[in-house]
């Protein structure tokens, strides 16, 4: 019996309890591990000292100060045009679904190796796994179908050997495919994590971004703040296809995975992903929320295994 899609409890107006980012930025420590920020430090509209957003040189090495003060990442660097996501709410994604597992876990997170997560589409910054491994000690495979971003992420590894053993490196060959010839046959993966491409194509993309960063930071041009490559962006059936081919997929690896996830940038998205997944015969869909300041978000989660098949992945695989 399929138990009834919901809505996580816990109804966030902030980050995670458990998120390292709270509260404002303290350049000031920023700036003292990565001076290269101070060129970028702007005055905000109260006279306290800000950054200057809209600066993709600026956004990354704010994302290499946090990485390095807050979990000991070395040398995090990404390469122009590539996505640079806020490191706040991936963390935040990481530690909701610690949650979920603890959830099926006597309320208790599992952590340590013997965790196995996947990245779907890791790109050139590796965010989640590094801090998946940090935070919870985890291992993890990172997908992606872009040579270069696994190029990217392999030097940020070899900067971080003790990080390395625990993360698997793993190029998707074909396009149209997610889980398969990613998952080896004889693997059993604990969780998945996604962003999917939000737009159906470079024009959508870059409409969509210019009219948020023109509304939030007074500019027109968004190539100028976060970037992104086209796969990371877009794709010609946009997120809602994007998902849709998810769900059908992840029902061809059904146990060999505990829980499928997947962020979800648009609420229109969320309903119809549900009932797919449902009609493929998940046993449990739950839909968790997250905040960052003003923006909203969720992601949605799926498991194909009874409560008999559950307790039985639990006492072999989770400390």
């Amino acid at each position: 019996m399929t138990r009834s899609s919901q809505q996580s409890s816990r109804r966030p107006s902030g980050p995670h309890p458990r998120n390292r980012h709270q509260g404002r930025y303290d350049f000031d420590a920023l700036v003292r591990v990565a001076p290269e920020l101070r060129a970028f430090m702007r005055t905000g509209v109260h006279g306290q000292p800000t950054l200057d957003f809209a600066n993709p040189q600026a956004v990354r090495a704010l994302n290499g100060a946090l990485l390095l003060t807050q979990y000991g990442i070395e040398q995090w660097s990404i390469p122009p045009g590539y996505l640079c996501p806020p490191v706040p709410g991936r963390a935040d994604y990481v530690h909701a679904l610690a949650d979920l597992l603890a959830d099926s876990h006597d309320g208790v997170v599992p952590a340590g190796h013997e965790l196995l997560g996947l990245d779907i589409g890791t790109g050139a910054n590796l965010i989640y796994p590094l801090v998946g491994r940090v935070e919870y000690d985890w291992r993890f495979i990172a997908a992606d179908i872009d040579p270069a971003a696994l190029r990217n992420a392999e030097q940020i590894l070899a900067a971080n050997p003790t990080l390395a053993s625990g993360i698997s490196l793993r190029l998707q060959s074909d396009p149209t495919a997610i889980f398969e010839h990613i998952i080896q046959p004889d693997e059993l993966v604990d969780f998945t994590l996604c962003n999917p491409p939000f737009h159906r194509s470079a024009d959508e993309a870059h409409e969509a971004s210019r009219k948020k960063w023109q509304n939030l930071r007074g500019t027109a041009d968004p190539a100028l703040n976060f970037g992104g490559q086209h796969n990371e962006l877009f794709c010609e059936d946009g997120e809602s296809g994007f998902l849709q081919r998810m769900a059908n997929q992840s029902g061809g690896c059904r146990e060999q995975v505990f829980w499928f996830s997947s962020l979800v940038s648009r609420l229109e998205n969320v309903a119809p992903l549900q009932e797919r997944v449902r009609a493929l015969g998940a046993t449990d869909v739950r839909v968790i929320p997250m905040a960052q300041g003003n923006k909203r978000s969720r992601f949605v989660a799926w498991t194909f295994l009874d409560k008999k098949q559950r307790r039985a992945w639990r006492r072999a695989r989770w400390p």
